[in-house]
């Protein structure tokens, strides 16, 4: 059993003011694997007052300084390497050989980005007689989910060291061990004391006494968009930054020339990684009428190949989804497509055969989708494709963006200059151009109702700076 009933501040580990617990469950068991202590607005304070008092030095070291320090904590964090794939593997359930070669990967990879862009970023720029000064913008309150746990932290936490800012962290509750893990690399790499805390809770007991704190200087949140908008309505009183990352419906265009077998079944594989918890995932996708029934053949027969079971098994490619909670969300929105008159090509309710434990979802895949039905507009966050027809290319775009989330999309065809420029007329914040996976550099962030600010890259860095006009600099 893992049990962490102490939070990491001021560069120990101390017990919480009061005394609770909960429960962390194994969504392929559906037993527990440990307890966490849960922190309350007292135990937020002592990590503010801690963060607050490392700033003063923190933000004054050097890029340099900052620098070896992100590489000092890259070469330990890959010394827990496998441990970190394992326990996100276990207390979330991705499969072994995606928390190996993709969820532990991307924590290691925001790390290694952001020493890249320490290199050249400028700090300080002239413009004749005028300095800018890119300055930490403070103290920063992060918040962030269980379904790229780890990837979702270090593209917080490696910016605002980078920036040097100091921060206090809650990690999702339901997936918290890897942030443990965190922690530990930090304490072992050389973070000076107060600079990084780890405060564990839920959001009424730790998110909103965080979003609130005064000495909070900005609110980073990756999260629902409902959750989002609490955390902002929180920090309003105090007129913190508010940094969101938030929901997604993603559109995934494929064009009357695109490769259909490889355009549609890579949309399928996308929205099935991760058992479909992903926010970018292309959960609607868009194929002109005329090829909507070859298309939902080849959907049908990808998602029926897809191998679900164990997340510990070899030749397992989705493991189960992370809770109860989301297990009943899931259902209750296939039943919805169900009742609506979706036509249900695979999957459906209930859990996959040979399957009676475990929060596993069957991979499912819906056809002649209307974008006015329940599964087009809500984020399920599972393994549910909604596939739409369309008759020109104005309407693919007019239901590409007929969405209040913007954070990403996809377009697929055989025509680079036509494919560039459907990707022109999306509104989101990231579009993917012919399978294009993901960079690192990159900016990753929404328009709408998908968040505000971006993470990752360059972009991700400048969140967590204040710029200062020094006037008569150059006199």
């Amino acid at each position: 059993m893992r049990n962490v009933l102490k939070f990491y501040i001021d560069g120990q580990w101390i017990d919480p003011v009061e005394r609770r617990t909960l429960d962390v469950i194994n969504p392929a068991t559906e037993e527990p694997m440990g307890k966490i202590a849960l922190g309350s607005a007292g135990d937020v304070d002592k990590a503010v007052r801690a963060a607050r008092a490392a700033f003063e030095s923190f933000s004054r070291t050097s890029v340099d300084e900052r620098r070896a320090l992100l590489e000092k904590i890259a070469g330990v964090y890959q010394k827990r390497y496998k441990e970190i794939a394992e326990v996100i593997s276990e207390e979330m359930g991705a499969p072994l050989w995606l928390a190996e070669k993709a969820q532990a990967a991307t924590g290691l990879a925001h790390i290694s980005t952001m020493v890249e862009i320490l290199k050249t970023y400028p700090f300080e720029e002239s413009h004749g007689k005028l300095r800018l000064l890119k300055e930490p913008v403070g103290v920063v309150g992060m918040i962030t989910p269980w379904n790229w746990p780890v990837n979702q932290i270090m593209c917080k936490v490696a910016p605002a060291l980078g920036a040097g800012c100091t921060m206090v962290l809650k990690p999702s509750e339901v997936a918290p061990y890897n942030a443990a893990i965190l922690a530990e690399i930090l304490h072992e790499a050389g973070v000076p004391k107060g600079v990084f805390n780890l405060v564990n809770g839920d959001g009424a007991g730790v998110g909103t006494a965080l979003s609130s704190h005064p000495g909070v200087d900005m609110m980073s949140f990756t999260g629902s968009t409902r959750a989002g908008i609490l955390v902002a309505k929180a920090a309003a009183d105090t007129v913190k930054r508010v940094a969101q990352e938030l929901g997604g419906k993603s559109p995934n265009i494929i064009l009357p020339d695109a490769d259909l077998a490889k355009a549609v079944g890579g949309g399928v594989m996308s929205v099935m990684t991760n058992s479909g918890q992903s926010c970018n995932a292309p959960t609607r996708m868009l194929v002109q009428r005329g090829q909507h029934d070859q298309a939902v053949a080849i959907a049908k027969a990808t998602a029926e190949k897809v191998a679900v079971g164990d997340p510990k098994a070899q030749g397992t490619y989705m493991g189960p989804v992370v809770s109860e909670v989301q297990y009943n969300k899931i259902q209750s929105l296939i039943e919805k497509g169900i009742q609506e008159g979706a036509d249900l090509v695979a999957g459906g309710l209930g859990r996959p055969d040979g399957l009676n434990r475990g929060y596993y979802v069957r991979p499912t895949v819906f056809a002649n989708v209307r974008n006015d039905m329940t599964i087009a507009r809500e984020e399920i966050f599972g393994p549910v494709l909604s596939i739409l027809p369309y008759e020109t290319e104005e309407e693919a775009i007019a239901i590409a963006n007929d969405t209040p989330y913007g954070l990403s999309s996809y377009v697929s065809g055989g025509n680079p200059e036509k494919v560039r420029e459907v990707a022109r007329r999306i509104r989101a914040g990231n579009v993917h151009l012919n399978g294009a996976g993901p960079d690192f550099m990159a900016p990753f962030g929404g328009y709408k109702q998908s968040g505000n600010g971006r993470e990752w890259g360059p972009e991700g860095l400048k969140e967590f700076l204040e710029v200062k006009a020094a006037l008569g600099w150059g006199a």
